[in-house]
């Protein structure tokens, strides 16, 4: 049902798939949207339990979109090191292809808690808990992952046959 990457030999280990996830600050929801559009949208997301999950506002483009066609794919770019002088660039990147709900209970506040720690671990515990606990402007959604792939750079695939070690991401 989902396509193979085309040039294999690039598909990333699931363990550096995952590594991708849960270092990411940021991705791209792509949904159907109005009139059949395809609408992306960037956002926060954080990666718990094998899932990926989002807040959003409890009304607007995406929650229309994911009522109408909940079917989805999330891309995550985790470097793009541009090498001018060799007219390609260093790259790592996810996606994955799932279907999204409204999340609610104990998997809504596990992922609200996750997210907050993600985005605020600096903050008072208190003040943490307390947002995670009075928060009830946003649902969480949550993308069930159905299919995921990760495509590194040539050269980081040539570096992984080796068995040398891959550099984390150029800040």
């Amino acid at each position: 049902m989902f396509r193979e990457l085309k040039k294999n030999r690039q598909l990333m280990p699931a363990a550096a798939v995952d590594a991708v996830l849960e270092r990411g600050s940021n991705g791209v929801l792509a949904c159907l949207g109005d009139d059949g559009y395809p609408y992306a949208v960037p956002l926060n997301y954080v990666y718990c339990d094998g899932k990926i999950y989002v807040h959003s506002a409890k009304e607007g483009h995406k929650i229309d979109a994911v009522a109408g066609y909940p079917k989805v794919s999330f891309a995550v770019v985790d470097e793009d090191t541009i090498l001018s002088d060799k007219y390609t660039s260093l790259f790592r990147s996810v996606i994955a292809f799932g279907t999204a709900r409204i999340v609610d209970g104990d998997e809504r506040a596990r992922a609200f808690d996750a997210m907050v720690e993600k985005y605020s671990g600096d903050r008072p515990e208190e003040e943490k808990r307390n947002i995670v606990a009075h928060c009830e402007k946003s649902h969480v959604l949550a993308i069930d992952i159905e299919h995921i792939t990760g495509k590194e750079a040539g050269k980081y695939a040539r570096m992984r046959e080796a068995g040398e070690e891959i550099p984390p991401p150029a800040k």
